[in-house]
């Protein structure tokens, strides 16, 4: 094998274009668009609009990620629970199963963070704003909870459902369609020769909110496959879901949240996003599929397994990207659509590259916690993934110090005593330290990209992360 070096990663683009002065030319408010137009945080300052220099020192006071968005992260998880109400109770109860355990939440808090981080900077804001605001606009939290459709003919029972369509014992009548009601017009243009600027105080769309509550569904999802697939009995230091309720019903719960996610996804109103959030979706599959391919290719009838010609570490790169940082990168490039960003602008690409490498970083921090936590936080106990069959980085790199770990690898680690020899190959080579460094590569380069946005408490909890993903033991 050829010794891996990390892949250098470029963010480009031109200068953002001037943002526009918003407008209030919004002829009615609702009395709770008054009340509660947009979340503000907790923190109000003002931010300076102008990044710093790339070589500037990081500030010792970054604020705490998790503590800086506490109260929108609890709100999040309480509201988030009223998406997933069924008709059949025990679908419900499997679908929630994992929201009730605690949760990293990280995904949500990276969509939020970049939210606040950027919303101000995009040509389209005061768009957005005044779509938050405006009654009829389509941008308001009881806006974005009113289905396209009537819900007697959705046939949803969540959020509700009137008596007349929950009953079948009845021949089901036309009923006389309402006269649309004409949306509001936007506002003009506004013109402006002032540098893009933050919001102050930071605030959040509720659009970005429900893109938070969106990408969690879809981790939590692909949660429920997962530990199907891989025959995990323990999630999160509890029983997971096809240990307590079945293979068959989760499989169902994971499909059925993939449902409420499509259905939320719809009223953002913005085709890019849909079409991001769409392919996260689809790149999950892919790389479970990639994950397959390399462990029971052959069983399945799989063509383009690894051979022993193949790159596997370009292989094991693109699954963790597929299967971990899509969602991270496109989820916060999305966040950052529903807040103005238009074509040609940069904050886009600077949160698809923060995501795309922070999401690669905090993977490969994973596969090294599986060697050396034991029954570790993770929830399963050490060694998993080799018992699965999977050859991750710290085994990838240990097989160029240790030609033995190549056979073990092609073999899938399924002979007697295979996985402990590995373990020991690992122990034995640099291949934890050298992940770790790869790991380190991907979240500097993450940091890095930041130093394009301007200053704020955001910026700074993003700065946070970064490290604390490379260093972390859960």
């Amino acid at each position: 094998m050829r010794r891996w070096s990390a892949p250098k990663v470029r963010v480009s683009g031109p200068s953002p274009s001037r943002t526009c002065a918003v407008t209030r030319a919004c002829r009615k408010y609702s009395v709770q668009a008054q009340q509660q137009r947009l979340l503000p945080t907790q923190h109000g300052e003002p931010t300076n609009p102008v990044p710093p220099p790339p070589n500037a020192q990081p500030n010792p006071n970054r604020p705490d990620p998790y503590k800086l968005l506490a109260p929108q992260l609890e709100h999040l998880r309480q509201t988030l629970l009223n998406l997933l109400g069924s008709a059949h109770p025990g679908l419900s109860e499997i679908a929630k199963y994992y929201f009730l355990h605690p949760s990293k939440q990280l995904r949500p808090l990276l969509v939020l963070l970049f939210s606040q981080a950027t919303n101000g900077l995009g040509g389209g804001w005061h768009l957005k704003q005044w779509a938050a605001e405006c009654e009829g606009a389509g941008g308001r939290t009881e806006e974005l909870d009113r289905p396209l459709t009537r819900a007697d003919v959705l046939n949803d029972f969540n959020p509700n459902m009137s008596d007349h369509t929950a009953s079948f014992e009845t021949s089901f009548t036309v009923r006389t369609p309402r006269p649309p009601r004409q949306p509001p017009l936007p506002p003009p243009e506004a013109t402006s020769t002032h540098a893009p600027a933050l919001t102050s105080p930071l605030c959040l769309l509720p659009t970005q909110v429900r893109l938070a509550q969106i990408v969690e569904m879809i981790h939590v999802a692909s949660l429920l496959h997962d530990d199907v697939i891989d025959k995990s009995p323990l999630r999160r230091g509890v029983a997971s879901a096809p240990a307590a309720f079945g293979n068959k019903l989760s499989v169902l719960a994971g499909d059925f949240l993939l449902g409420r996610t499509s259905a939320a996804l719809s009223r953002l109103g913005d085709n890019e996003v849909v079409e991001l959030i769409a392919s996260v979706i689809a790149n999950l599959v892919e790389g479970e599929i990639l994950q397959l391919k390399s462990v029971h290719g052959e069983e399945l009838g799989l063509k383009g397994a690894p051979s022993a010609t193949e790159d596997y570490f370009n292989i094991y790169l693109q699954k963790t990207y597929m299967k971990t940082a899509s969602l991270m990168a496109k989820g916060v490039r999305a966040a950052v659509v529903l807040g103005g960003c238009r074509e040609g602008e940069v904050w886009k690409e600077v949160a698809y590259a923060y995501g795309r490498n922070l999401g690669i970083a905090f993977q490969l921090v994973d596969d090294i916690l599986d060697y050396e936590s034991g029954e570790a936080a993770l929830g399963k106990p050490g060694g998993a993934d080799l018992k699965l069959g999977l050859a991750t980085g710290p085994a990838l790199f240990a097989w160029e110090e240790h030609p033995d770990m190549g056979h073990l690898i092609k073999r899938k680690f399924s002979q007697d005593g295979d996985v402990e020899l590995a373990r020991d190959l690992v122990r034995r080579s640099s291949g934890v330290e050298r992940t770790r460094d790869l790991a380190l590569r991907h979240a500097d380069k993450a940091r890095e990209v930041l130093a394009m946005l301007p200053d704020s408490d955001a910026k700074g909890a993003l700065e946070v992360l970064t490290e604390r993903v490379v260093k972390r033991t859960w």
